[in-house]
């Protein structure tokens, strides 16, 4: 919980401060759509098919809520403002390959024993992450690109 509870702090502080997403509106539409697609990833791999879950694993977990909803958007922000758009496929398929690196030690941060973490696993393990979480970032820059940046 510690941890939960320092991460949202400081990755709201760091997505709010140099915030690079223009404007409030495009901020809104990257919240919007993160939480939007948590909650539908979580309904499915925590609560349908037990692959992980955040503090409880049998129950809605209202502590939960804050991982579900102020934890992953801002860090959304910062992957989004600072993505070389301009760069070439090189730098692109670095700083995609930095961030899963990143997000996948936060990851085995998180699994520190209580009050430390707060996730853990079920059938689900650190390989699906590597996996699923560059397939999720482009989900995000496509969602980005198509309706939410400005031309």
């Amino acid at each position: 919980m510690i941890l939960l509870i320092v991460s949202v702090l400081s990755f709201n502080w760091l997505a709010f401060r140099p915030n690079r997403v223009e404007g409030r509106q495009q901020t809104a539409h990257v919240w919007a759509f993160t939480m939007a697609f948590q909650l539908l990833f979580d309904l499915l791999f925590d609560f349908k098919f037990k692959g992980y879950w955040y503090f409880e694993k049998n129950s809605v977990d209202w502590t939960a809520f804050l991982a579900r909803t102020l934890l992953i958007p801002p860090v959304n922000l910062l992957f989004l403002g600072f993505f070389p758009s301009e760069r070439r496929f090189l730098a692109k398929a670095g700083y995609l390959a930095a961030w899963t690196a990143a997000i996948l030690g936060y990851e085995l941060l998180t699994m520190l024993p209580a009050p430390w973490g707060y996730f853990h696993y079920g059938w689900r393990n650190i390989g699906y992450s590597a996996v699923v979480d560059p397939i999720l970032f482009f989900m995000l820059l496509f969602y980005y690109r198509c309706f939410i940046q400005s031309r």
